[in-house]
């Protein structure tokens, strides 16, 4: 075995093949390129969050590029502050954490459904989803819709008109398709149930998809804003996302009330930490993305796996 074994590391070293000055080259341009693009998708987030610490003055002024100047911390304390800020994010917290479990539950379930040739009516039903992808009747008749199904200022108007997407079903299905046939043949001789095999052998094979599924879902529900403006009236169920619509359209107002919510210590402090629309606007889309950011890594070594495996079979 030993001498087999230095046996093929000499083959090995014989065809292995030095690098040349072409390859390092190649190596070198690839790796400019991806910093380049790096560089492209980071900064944005960047810039925004040294806005948000540097002096409001310079930042107003649009002085702050790739250093903050003048740190501090004042425009977070004023604006977690805010009236209304911890309601809107109980609120999106709530639809993110609901609105996933549900969604996801729904694409893996129907996904696993549409699998069955025991369905009945399986291809029709199916089709009928499918075709929901293209087809779409506009936001007027979908408002009248949700008005007579009582979803206006309800929070389930969050969760329903989401809770079925034919792309996440298609998704779960081609996994699900993907799988060993005798895993389900063998629990069915078994006496398993649908639901049985549902959650104890495809739910735990699937997860990858599933946290795929999450990710989109939780991105969509957190992002949300268009129906808060279309279906909400009452300021309890407004969401963070809307406040920071809101807070976009109206930041001069919101300077003052910033800046009237300060302390005396605070408003005897520099002017250079005076609230200034730019500093608003910029501080509460820091608030509201970093969450987002913050749980991505967690679904990201799924987030490959499941999307690559979902969307294409075999």
């Amino acid at each position: 075995m030993k001498q087999k074994g230095e046996e093929m590391r000499e083959i090995i070293k014989k065809h292995k093949r030095k690098r040349s000055i072409e390859d390092y080259v190649i190596d070198t341009i690839t790796c400019i390129v991806y910093l380049f693009f790096t560089f492209i998708c980071v900064y944005p987030f960047y810039y925004i969050f040294i806005n948000t610490i540097s002096a409001n003055n310079l930042s107003e002024r649009g002085k702050v590029l790739f250093w903050p100047i003048g740190i501090h911390f004042n425009n977070y304390i004023s604006v977690l502050k805010i009236p209304g800020l911890f309601s809107a994010l109980k609120i999106s917290v709530a639809r993110t954490v609901i609105g996933t479990i549900v969604t996801v539950f729904i694409a893996a379930f129907l996904g696993y459904m549409f699998t069955k040739e025991s369905m009945w009516k399986r291809k029709f039903w199916y089709r009928f989803v499918v075709a929901t992808m293209y087809f779409n009747a506009g936001i007027i008749p979908w408002y009248i819709t949700m008005r007579n199904l009582h979803l206006t200022n309800n929070f389930w108007g969050y969760i329903l008109p989401l809770a079925v997407s034919p792309f996440y079903i298609v998704l779960c299905k081609t996994f699900v398709e993907s799988l060993p046939g005798e895993l389900q043949d063998a629990a069915e001789i078994d006496g398993a149930g649908t639901l049985k095999i549902f959650f104890q052998i495809i739910a735990p094979l699937i997860k990858p998809i599933l946290a795929t599924v999450a990710i989109f879902t939780a991105v969509t529900q957190w992002n949300a804003f268009q129906d808060t403006l279309l279906l909400v009236t009452d300021k309890r169920l407004y969401t963070l996302q809307f406040t920071l619509y809101q807070y976009i359209n109206q930041a001069s107002s919101l300077k003052s009330l910033a800046n009237s919510n300060a302390s005396s210590a605070q408003m005897a402090a520099s002017l250079a930490h005076a609230q200034t629309s730019t500093s608003i606007r910029m501080t509460v889309t820091i608030v509201v993305v970093a969450p987002i950011i913050l749980i991505y890594p967690i679904f990201q070594r799924f987030f490959v796996k499941g999307i690559m495996i979902g969307a294409v079979k075999g």
